[in-house]
């Protein structure tokens, strides 16, 4: 009866404390190797210099070729390293009046680019992997190298910096159409030739993004289901209350009872099955499963001579099955050390885990447990 009463509050307890929490539901690279994409695009760029407006802006305008290697660490954030480049054109002025003669200056170059990637249609609407088209905000800065005027052999780092919007048309889970536009700002490339310290530099591309593997987020997270949270603890309430009126019933029946001499036989308290259950994700055992782990302790250190097995468990929803059959084993141990802690002969425990299991009780999130029998 006192084992029935301790398994049904610490569950109860339990039940109540994970009925209060709401998980928002989430997406990660479960590998390193995950979500690793490489992009090429073509397209044109303009030399946004105070000198070109005399003379037509359009004229600046040249061809821009771009290659990108990258990695995408949830559906939202992502890194990516960039070259990319060309030429630029300036057109300065020349002669004595203003406008007569306008010198063209071409100047080959590349820049090297680390961007940081934002997608805004994954965090404001949440991750879809069947959604069509995503838009992307990205930033960061760069070195563009390029040869100085009159010394052809001296190559010159200048830093810049540049923001971005990226669209992205969904093909495939491999691969992706891209439209990037880009502004960029730096000192200018053609040095004493330009009347302007600062060139800039808009540009827009089309090209393609290939992710190796596939683009594969894993969930690590889903919301609480609370009608069946609340279900499960009405459920052990009714039973809770159940087993409260057969003890009081017990009890006045003994009461009643005339007391008659007979043979006197001593009834040893064993420990029966007790569930353990923790937070997804988690192998941390909180305060609730913490009385439970004393009060079988102190039964198990009572009858030295049983030997008991530590079961580990996962839900099988969440994870892949080599996350969840770590996780269970790190359960399970964790209330292993906590029975030594108790006092408990580690001869008189066995230790497994079982990884993920579907629906052992019936819900995924009951499976997240340790069984103690």
């Amino acid at each position: 009866m006192k084992c029935k009463f301790g398994i049904v509050s610490i569950m109860l307890a339990g039940l109540a404390l994970t009925a209060t929490a709401q998980t928002k539901e989430k997406y990660y690279s479960e590998k390193f190797k995950d979500n690793i994409f490489i992009s090429a695009g073509v397209g044109a760029q303009a030399c946004v210099n105070p000198d070109n407006f005399d003379y037509g802006f359009g004229h600046a305008i040249t061809p821009l070729i771009h290659v990108s290697v990258g990695k995408l660490f949830n559906p939202i954030w992502g890194v990516r390293g960039q070259v990319a480049g060309l030429w630029s054109t300036l057109y300065t002025e020349r002669g004595q009046i203003k406008g007569t003669y306008a010198e063209v200056k071409n100047k080959k170059y590349f820049t090297l680019r680390a961007d940081a990637m934002y997608n805004l249609s994954n965090s404001v609407c949440g991750y879809n992997p069947e959604r069509l088209f995503t838009l992307s905000v990205f930033a960061g800065p760069g070195l563009t190298f390029a040869k100085a005027y009159g010394e052809q052999d001296k190559l010159n780092a200048l830093i810049n910096g540049s923001v971005g919007l990226m669209g992205q048309f969904n093909v495939s889970k491999y691969l992706d159409i891209n439209i990037e536009a880009r502004g960029e700002v730096s000192p200018s490339m053609f040095g004493n030739k330009s009347s302007a310290y600062t060139d800039g530099a808009v540009s827009l591309t089309a090209g393609v993004t290939y992710t190796f593997g596939g683009k594969n987020f894993i969930s690590c997270g889903a919301k609480v289901d609370q009608n069946a949270i609340n279900n499960e603890i009405n459920k052990y309430r009714s039973e809770l209350a159940q087993a409260q009126a057969d003890l009081a019933s017990a009890k006045n029946a003994m009461a009643n009872s005339k007391p008659v001499t007979k043979e006197v036989v001593k009834e040893i308290e064993v420990a029966g099955p007790r569930a353990i259950f923790f937070k997804i994700g988690s192998a941390r055992i909180d305060d609730y499963g913490m009385v439970n782990i004393q009060l079988a302790a102190k039964i198990l250190k009572a009858n030295p001579d049983k030997k008991y097995k530590v079961a580990g468990y996962a839900d099988k929803a969440t994870g892949s099955a080599s996350w969840n059959q770590k996780l269970s084993e790190k359960r399970a141990q964790a209330v292993y050390d906590a029975l030594i802690k108790e006092g408990v002969d580690k001869d008189q425990l066995e230790l497994v885990g079982f990884g993920g299991t579907a629906n052992m009780f019936g819900k995924n999130y009951l499976n997240r447990v340790v069984i103690l029998e």
